[in-house]
């Protein structure tokens, strides 16, 4: 499952893993059936909400925004990983 308001993040993962769901905003009742969260942290959704939910989150963004990624695991995030190396790591991390 990959949270996300960008939808080329979205055919990406989708593309890799074709059976993944996209949700859009946090009352998508699909996440709370999923296995992980990808969640994109230029979403403006804040990763303590999205943690809350349940599944582990794994948070992605850009890589010098430093503090958005710190922030995300503070916030309860198993990783949170620059934008590429999601992309470069995904099939180990649907896994």
């Amino acid at each position: 499952m990959i949270l996300t308001k960008n939808l080329m993040d979205a055919s990406r993962v989708q593309g890799t893993v074709p059976d993944s769901a996209v949700a859009r905003s946090l009352t998508d009742d699909a996440l709370t059936n999923a296995d992980l969260i990808l969640l994109d942290l230029s979403s403006g959704i804040a990763p303590a909400d999205v943690v809350a939910i349940g599944p582990p989150v794994v948070a992605y963004g850009p890589h010098v925004d430093t503090e958005a990624l710190a922030g995300a695991v503070a916030a309860g995030c198993r990783e949170a990983l620059p934008r590429s190396r999601v992309f470069q790591r995904l099939s180990n991390l649907i896994d």
